[in-house]
């Protein structure tokens, strides 16, 4: 197939952003070699990203205990350096106002997610745990849920589950049912499940035990509390929070990029973009039974390989679901994530 002709002003139009695209980066690498060759910046320290924003970050330096030790500092990237993400360690040089990266240290993990195009990309590296925050309000998408922890399984970052608003248990007895099936499902399968509200006191005791000495990144979609939860965690911070809409009560944008916050209690918060939708499509049905632990538990005794749990003779998954030892709807999420899957690997 003949490749389209592109018109005279498409042709311009490209022509232009590229030009624009090879003067940005031209500008920054000669602010960055003028800010090495003027001699003010100081003596290389280890740092932390504390935000990321294309070529340039905001950066804390650390101590041996990778706690912080100054305030943040906007820095640039040196040009051999590819994009970081919150969470990334590095190594950098600073004047008073204005530094250098100079170099990244090894990942130990990396939490990933596709951008609106479908392109997947980094969202922050080096973390403890992965806090996945639902709620009582907006009404709650398990099958949502269930794609955050298969991430954690596939990149090995264990989870917690925070059921939040609890406040709301009282006037409704729905909610008090999705509750205890919640912690009951979950909880049966191995995960941590804790509950929590802002609007009673005590309501983040038991959720701040988990967060000390862990670098935690709070996930979940908008609306659910996350950045609300993160603001009594760290009074002393400005973190805006946002309200769910009247009439759809859906949750709405409040957070544009990961950011990282040192903890009272030692360790730190990464709070993250709240987001509809958890793309899997990038990863092959292996990690997705890989990921559905309860699951994966079975299917190692079907009696095929390469059995697809769901009317094969010598099922293990389809017999622990009628012997009440699986739980029906898992096993259709698990259906419905495969059926995402590209590449034909469902």
């Amino acid at each position: 197939m003949s490749k389209r002709k592109l018109t005279r002003q498409q042709a311009w139009r490209i022509e232009k952003i590229q030009k624009e695209r090879l003067d940005r980066a031209t500008r920054h690498k000669a602010e960055v070699e003028e800010l090495i060759d003027s001699g003010s910046l100081g003596q290389e320290q280890a740092g932390r990203i504390v935000a990321s924003f294309g070529k340039q970050v905001e950066v804390v330096a650390v101590n041996r205990l990778g706690q912080p030790i100054t305030d943040p500092i906007r820095c640039h990237l040196r040009s051999n350096l590819s994009t970081l993400v919150t969470g990334d360690r590095v190594i950098f040089q600073a004047t008073e106002d204005a530094g250098v990266v100079t170099a990244h240290k090894p990942r130990r993990n990396v939490l990933e997610r596709p951008d609106s195009r479908g392109v997947i990309k980094a969202m922050a590296a080096n973390i403890d745990q992965l806090v996945i925050v639902t709620a009582l309000e907006p009404e709650p998408q398990l099958e949502m849920l269930d794609r955050y922890l298969v991430a954690t399984e596939v990149t090995n970052i264990p989870p917690i589950i925070v059921i939040n608003k609890v406040d709301l248990l009282h006037p409704s007895e729905a909610n008090r049912n999705f509750l205890m099936a919640i912690k009951n499902l979950y909880g049966a399968i191995g995960y941590t499940v804790v509950e929590a509200t802002t609007k009673q006191i005590g309501g983040l005791d038991e959720l701040s035990q988990y967060l000390m000495d862990k670098s935690s990144v709070f996930i979940g979609q908008s609306g659910v509390g996350k950045s609300s939860l993160i603001q009594m965690l760290l009074p002393a911070e400005k973190i805006r929070v946002g309200y769910l809409h009247q009439q759809t009560r859906l949750g709405r944008h409040t957070t544009s990029t990961a950011r990282l916050y040192s903890y009272k209690g030692g360790g730190s918060i990464i709070d993250s973009p709240g987001i509809r939708d958890f793309g899997l499509e990038q990863i092959s049905r292996a990690d997705v039974e890989h990921g559905f632990i309860d699951i994966r538990e079975f299917a190692t005794h079907c009696r095929f390989r390469d059995c697809r749990h769901k009317q094969e003779p010598g099922c293990a998954v389809t017999d622990a679901i009628q012997n009440g030892k699986l739980s029906k709807r898992r096993l259709e999420s698990f259906h419905r994530i495969l059926d995402t899957l590209t590449g034909g690997n469902a």
